[in-house]
């Protein structure tokens, strides 16, 4: 009587717990979204290789190579660059024949420029296709963020945006890994700039009903889930069924006219062979008589 009275008291007590669980859990995810999504930002204000892979900074595994090495590089911004970094412009998709008196007189229109840098191959000597423009005021790198950008010279679109090696922190180049942007061709696209900010993600606690429990929304949704499984096995198994009744069907009918052929032939032989018995006996018997 008392092992069973220990028994039923440990079984209730193992469900209260498991209930707690399972809802300290879902608590805990719901916190967690609700913190995503208090801190989402469509532009990186902190520069993550993981979070910058992914199109809407939720990554938590790196998806490419490239990410892990961004991870792991330990990059240091080059003392020898000079100027005040909130007032310099980073200038890509240049055409390879832009000179640095072409970006001087295309930029001068937003303002006084203190300094312009056209980013050159230390070997050759040819342009990156990149350049960094210094204002003297604040005004003026604010004009020429926003009308700057898509600026079509000597044939060529520009890409403008503020500068991020010395302005946001844990900034990683694209030689490393990191960077912002890149083409669909690489599959290394990175998120979290002007020119691929980063998308919403979803939010996950609107989506959970608000009239049911934690656990109760976490049964129905995996019970849910292995419905639709197992309905998917089951047309796949109908499916197989009649593509087998019909492959059946097929072999029937072609081997059913086989046997009937010869079925025919042989019921044929039988009847000639009986009446050339019939004729025998009755010579046989005409002979008798």
């Amino acid at each position: 009587m008392d092992c069973a009275a220990n028994r039923m008291t440990s079984e209730t007590r193992g469900r209260p717990v498991e209930q707690h669980s399972r809802s300290f859990h879902t608590d805990r995810f719901r916190r967690r979204a609700r913190k995503m999504m208090s801190e989402w930002s469509p532009v990186a204000k902190v520069y993550d290789p993981l979070k910058a892979g992914s199109i809407d900074g939720t990554d938590v595994e790196p998806h490419d190579k490239a990410v892990w090495r961004a991870m792991m590089a330990r990059y240091q911004p080059n003392k020898g660059v000079t100027g005040d970094p909130h007032l310099t412009l980073f200038v890509a998709r240049l055409n390879p024949q832009t000179s640095e008196d072409k970006l001087q007189e295309v930029f001068s229109k937003f303002g006084d420029i203190r300094r312009v840098r056209l980013v050159r191959d230390i070997m050759t000597g040819f342009s990156k296709c990149y350049a960094f423009v210094e204002y003297k005021e604040e005004r003026s790198v604010k004009r020429a963020w926003r009308d700057a950008n898509k600026l079509v010279v000597d044939q060529y679109e520009l890409f403008v945006d503020f500068e991020q090696e010395r302005t946001l922190q844990g900034w990683i180049p694209r030689r490393l890994g990191g960077g912002q942007g890149g083409k669909k061709e690489s599959g290394q696209l990175r998120f979290g700039g002007r020119d691929r900010p980063f998308r919403k993600p979803i939010n996950l606690t609107s989506m959970m009903p608000q009239n049911r429990s934690a656990d109760r929304w976490d049964a129905s949704s995996g019970r849910e889930e292995r419905q639709r499984d197992q309905e998917q096995d089951r047309e796949h198994g109908r499916w197989r069924e009649r593509k087998s009744d019909w492959d059946r069907g097929n072999d029937r009918g072609y081997y059913k006219e086989k046997r009937d052929s010869k079925h025919h032939r042989e019921r044929s032989r039988e009847r000639d062979s009986n009446r050339k018995d019939d004729r025998r006996h009755r010579d046989s018997y005409r002979d008798r008589e």
